[in-house]
């Protein structure tokens, strides 16, 4: 709660503002069944018109006076309503995008969804709610009661006998309604969950024919949330019936007696007619506050939702007092002694990693899926952070440097290709903005992306549907190296990003890429051995240990892993062909 109220401050003088008005449409309203009884009382039962005149124009003038400030009321909530639940949502985003991976892996992407949209929307509904009834009713119903108590002693036992009524039934409802709020936020959460599942996945539950079974399970999910929503609404809905019949009775009940007190001279008609008014306005405020409070329970599931999130501390995030790495440049990557391991995991992911990745040389990685090839390149951009050693940048710890400053020195294409909405040089552009239109051109052509592209409705200025669906996956490949290359960085980090390509274009491209990468520092992760075998060193890792460094020749002759990997993808032909090869038999004998 109080990561969000501290967003209500802009707010207070608008907040004051609405106070104001909520105070003159009440006292407006309230001086309106005093001026009736005058009406009756002293200018009906006497005849005298002069009063009747005077005190109907004061009423029509209240009448108007309320309305208008009924209307700043609406406005000022409107108005304070949107404007928090503006900030909030922005808040919650901005909050969203420092989160390091670590974070991500802790909230989903479907409940992060639902926290920046459909929390915040019940926020801003109970909110106006709030501000235009909650606000109004307790002025209302404790002026209304002191006002009746004032007009007829004899008969606020009839109001007290109403609004305690009252008190119990929505005690009841609230009782059984509160817990089935807080499971209906969860299970709008599973119904996210399984949409957002069945639409990633559509073109594969189509291939196997599954549609059944996942409608089935949407289904499911769908059933169980509205079955809920339908308790709560039955449950809720019972209320205004019992309410009409709770201000019926009350109505008739203060006629009956009433009745009585004007026979018996005690009260006059336009006092039993002010209290009938005064009674029904006590008993309309303590209905809007139950109104309210319906709201309240759903609405404070919400807050803790995006509270939970507004409280989370990155994990990762600016140093207080950052190295100015300004003047520093070459972009040499060095592990000293690295240790990792994701939270509550009980072993590290990777052990005693050490090795330095120099400029104007091309480090590869390779192992078997699961050695922690792309863990140790998320350290680099600081996606996660190391456990014990460190990893360095131009000399620089990078838990020490801005991370804008530690991003500008890097190009990074993820191992799925990721792209947005807009066009093909927008998607090229989005880490170099003010790049031209050659630069575009020229970062196509090496990552031999341009063929295809000028082959599309537009070429450059051809659509990219959300999430680079209108292109293939080995598009999406080669337009996201293109992206890296645009960025002209000091150290490209290539995140297993051939697998999509066939032989003949990761040859062309890696040719390419050579020029491109001149003087600059290459990482890549592969599988493909083919793909590493010109690297100047590659480093091998099983189970997240350095088993190997060297050329591809020396590997061959003293890394057993490389070695089976090598054979298990390549011929002994295509082994002998790469220049200085050393066949693996020769050097066993040698070493024997």
């Amino acid at each position: 709660m109080k990561n969000i109220l501290r967003y209500f401050k802009p707010y207070i003088w608008q907040f004051l503002a609405l106070l104001v008005m909520v105070y003159l449409m009440v006292a407006a309203t309230l001086a309106l069944p005093d001026y009736m009884a005058t009406i009756i009382n002293k200018g009906i039962v006497a005849n005298d018109m002069a009063i009747v005149w005077h005190s109907g124009r004061i009423m029509i003038l209240l009448a108007l006076g309320a309305a208008g400030a009924s209307v700043f009321v609406g406005w000022f909530a409107s108005r304070i309503a949107a404007g928090f639940s503006r900030d909030i949502r922005a808040a919650t985003f901005a909050k969203v995008e420092s989160f390091s991976l670590h974070e991500f892996n802790t909230f989903s992407t479907a409940s992060l969804i639902t926290r920046s949209t459909n929390d915040v929307q019940q926020i801003q509904m109970v909110m106006t709610m709030l501000l235009r009834m909650a606000l109004m009713a307790p002025f209302m119903g404790v002026w209304a009661i002191i006002k009746a108590y004032q007009n007829a002693p004899s008969m606020t036992w009839i109001m007290g006998a109403a609004v305690a009524a009252l008190i119990v039934i929505v005690s009841v409802l609230f009782k059984i309604a509160i817990p089935k709020f807080k499971i209906l936020q969860k299970l709008v959460d599973k119904l996210n969950l399984v949409s957002r599942e069945i639409l990633t996945g559509l073109r594969v539950i189509r291939a196997f024919n599954r549609e059944p079974v996942e409608e089935q399970k949407f289904d499911n999910a769908n059933v169980e949330l509205t079955k809920l929503n339908l308790f709560t609404n039955r449950l809720l809905v019972i209320m205004q019936p019992i309410m009409m019949l709770i201000m019926n009775i009350t109505t008739l009940a203060i006629v009956w007696y009433g009745a009585h007190e004007i026979d018996m001279g005690s009260l006059q008609i336009g006092q039993m007619l002010a209290f009938m008014q005064y009674a029904m306005q006590a008993i309309f405020a303590f209905l809007l506050i139950t109104i309210v409070f319906i709201m309240v329970p759903r609405a404070s599931v919400s807050v803790d939702s995006i509270g939970e999130v507004l409280g989370t501390d990155a994990t990762i995030k600016d140093p207080e007092k950052p190295v100015d790495v300004s003047n520093m440049h070459g972009g040499k990557v060095e592990f000293d002694d690295v240790f990792f391991s994701y939270a509550e995991a009980d072993e590290p992911v990777l052990h005693d990693i050490s090795f330095t990745a120099l400029p104007g040389q091309t480090t590869a990685f390779v192992g078997s899926t699961g050695s922690g090839k792309s863990t140790l390149i998320n350290l680099i951009p600081r996606f996660y952070d190391v456990a014990k050693g460190s990893v360095r940048v131009d000399g620089v710890d990078v838990r020490d440097m801005r991370m804008e400053d530690l991003y500008a020195k890097i190009g990074f294409v993820p191992q799925k290709g990721v792209l947005f909405s807009g066009t093909v040089a927008s998607n090229l552009k989005y880490g170099a903005p003010n790049a031209s239109d050659d630069d575009v051109v020229h970062a196509a052509e090496i990552a031999q992306a341009k063929d295809f592209v000028e082959q599309l409705d537009g070429k450059f200025d051809a659509e990219i549907a959300q999430g680079g669906t209108n292109v293939s996956g080995g598009q999406k490949q080669r337009l996201s190296i293109a992206r890296a290359i645009i960025r002209k960085p000091e150290v490209f980090i290539f995140d297993d990003s051939f697998s999509a390509l066939d032989f003949t274009t990761d040859a062309k491209l890696r040719q390419a890429l050579v020029a491109a990468t001149k003087g600059k520092t290459v990482l890549i992760v592969a599988q493909r051995i083919s793909t590493i075998m010109n690297a100047d060193k590659i480093i091998v890792l099983d189970e997240g240990r350095i088993v190997g460094q060297g050329t591809h020749n020396e590997l061959m002759t003293t890394c057993d892993v490389y070695r089976e990997i090598a054979s298990s993808q390549l011929s002994d032909a295509e082994l002998r062909s790469h220049p200085g090869h050393a066949p693996a038999t020769l050097a066993t004998e040698g070493a024997i």
